[in-house]
């Protein structure tokens, strides 16, 4: 049986860095969907991501990850 996401959800994959990341992104890290938790901001633009697992990602300016992003059509 395959689940549907309602018409008014899209998902887009999208690059993101540390000034565009979000609550609720998913990334991919060693196979694994990670969905962001929480963000803090740290010094000099970096940025530390907490996962529903709990664990932690710390990321700096120049990083660029690929996100899946769930859009809402209003």
């Amino acid at each position: 049986m395959s689940e549907r996401a309602p018409r008014s959800v899209l998902v887009a994959s999208i690059e993101v860095t540390s000034t565009t990341v979000q609550r609720g992104d998913i990334i991919q890290l060693g196979g694994r969907a990670c969905r962001v938790r929480d963000l803090f901001q740290l010094p000099q633009g970096a940025k530390q991501l907490v996962f529903e697992s709990g664990e932690l990602l710390t990321i700096h300016t120049r990083t660029r990850l690929v996100v899946v992003r769930t859009l809402r059509r209003w």
